[in-house]
């Protein structure tokens, strides 16, 4: 996870135990939590943002729950006023009791202040987890685990609540049957969307081209550049919803739509550019079969500019979510995340920080690069073959130049959002721009907005938002990609 100036964006005045939802949730209790629960210290069921999960049952009952201990803070309360808030949704993992205690941990030399936090045991493991292990898992599966994904989205933003964290590790099923439900859990990162929304949490697979540009805002204030535009920038709970495109996308042909070049960089400088670009495929090889209304739906879903992107509302009564109406055709997402080659590169971002909730390793036995299925290096082959391809119709002289011309406007965009010194450069942008201008120079949408970002021909003659720049020229490239799709 990415976090920084945690504390900016929590409260600390919140009050647990004025927070109910239908009084669904006692006072805080001062009392032992052994009187009532007995805790197993030796089965760590996970670790979330703010604290361990271990396994517990009630006395007297023996039902079994899961337990998560906070520290007691600002933020450890924070996620508790919201998670219960949230609570007592058949997509929500529920949260039953809370307890204030002294806690001792081994190798502390005193107890210490922590939150107890008394949840629904989720016994089936993490989402993708299961799906790895599915046969015959098709389209129709896939509706049905994203039906209930957008339904605990709903069930937040309906509360104006943005969890900023939906990744598959927080996707949990509640069992191991077949029809077990999916949950969403840990809402260490979520807060109340009251326009204030500045700090860059994100898991890089998942994140909102506007998470990544409050980051880099952040770190040019940090490096005391003065921003060009007044006031903080914020971002919204939509972030949520470009998590959830990126979600469904991997649930429909296992992998990711963004991801590095390098298998050893968490987050590359080419990644940043092409999600703040929404650049991204959908492979024949895995994509053929799966139907035109999810591949609509991911693509409303994944829009760079946030007022385009569907709400969960839009996306609830989207005809691609109502069930039994897609191809029942076994997908290959299962086989590829099964893959050790193509899971280590997919989920290798996660595995210094997300939960230890995961099956045991198997022994990996590497392919040669020739041999292996991977989706992945084939998309990187494609593209570094360009020279080798000649798509049908289409001479090899047309397709670089049209290739060219949408690099020439992504050259502008990542100057934009990414500036090699950290700072943007006017008179860099306004050179990308001529050449953008030389290789796209019948295209009346990069003229008319240039025009109205007051572009003289030369330079631009008032101050400029480079990210507002940067997000039309991002849609150009979009309308590129869609009049001109490389093959």
């Amino acid at each position: 996870m990415e976090q920084s100036n945690e504390q900016a964006e929590t409260s600390s005045n919140v009050n647990v135990n004025e927070i109910t939802t239908n009084n669904v949730l006692p006072k805080i209790k001062t009392t032992s939590i052994v009187d009532d629960y007995t805790i197993n210290w030796n089965q760590k069921l996970g670790t979330g943002v703010n604290g361990p999960v271990w396994p517990c049952k009630k006395n007297g009952t023996n039902e079994r729950y899961a337990l998560k201990i906070l520290p007691d803070k600002a933020a450890s309360r924070t996620e508790i006023h919201l998670h219960c808030r949230c609570s007592r949704h058949p997509a929500i993992v529920t949260l039953y009791d809370v307890y204030a205690n002294e806690v001792q941990f081994p190798g502390e030399t005193q107890p210490c202040p922590r939150l107890l936090m008394v949840m629904e045991l989720m016994d089936g493991g993490e989402l993708f987890d299961r799906i790895s292990q599915q046969k015959g898992f098709t389209e129709s599966r896939a509706i049905r685990y994203a039906i209930q994904i957008a339904s605990a989205i709903h069930r937040c933003h309906s509360l104006n609540i943005a969890h900023r964290d939906l990744k598959p590790e927080n996707l949990l099923l509640k069992d191991n049957s077949e029809n077990s439900p999916v949950k969403l859990s840990d809402f260490g990162f979520a807060k109340v969307d009251d326009g204030s929304l500045t700090t860059p949490h994100f898991t890089p697979y998942y994140v909102a081209p506007q998470v990544l540009e409050a980051q880099r805002r952040q770190k040019r204030q940090q490096k005391g550049i003065i921003p060009t535009s007044p006031g903080p920038y914020t971002y919204d709970k939509s972030c949520d919803i470009w998590s959830l495109g990126v979600i469904i996308y991997i649930m429909l042909c296992g992998y990711p739509p963004f991801y590095p070049e390098t298998p050893n960089r968490k987050i590359s400088r080419e990644m940043c550019h092409r999600i703040m670009a929404g650049q991204y495929e959908f492979p024949s090889e895995e994509w053929s079969q799966i139907s035109d209304q999810a591949k609509d739906v991911v693509s409303r879903l994944l829009q760079v500019d946030p007022m385009e992107r569907m709400t969960v509302s839009e996306l609830m009564d989207h005809p691609w979510l109502q069930e039994n109406r897609s191809s029942n055709i076994e997908l290959s997402s299962p086989a590829i995340m099964l893959d050790k080659n193509l899971m280590e590169e997919a989920l290798r971002v996660h595995s210094e920080q997300l939960t230890s909730m995961r099956l045991p390793l198997r022994k990996v036995i590497l392919k040669p690069v020739a041999k292996a299925n991977n989706p992945i290096i084939r998309k990187r082959l494609r593209c570094k073959s360009l020279d080798n391809r000649v798509t049908e119709g289409q001479p090899e002289a047309k397709l670089r130049k049209e290739t060219d011309a949408v690099t020439k406007l992504r050259d502008v965009v990542a100057h934009c959002i990414l500036p090699p010194q950290g700072v943007v450069s006017e008179s860099s942008v306004c050179e990308l721009i001529q050449r953008a201008l030389e290789y796209n120079s019948e295209c009346n949408t990069l003229r008319h907005t240039l025009q109205a970002f007051q572009w003289n021909g030369k330079s631009f003659s008032s101050p400029v938002d480079y990210s507002k720049l940067a997000l039309a020229f991002s849609r150009m490239v979009e309308e590129r990609n869609r009049s001109h799709p490389l093959k």
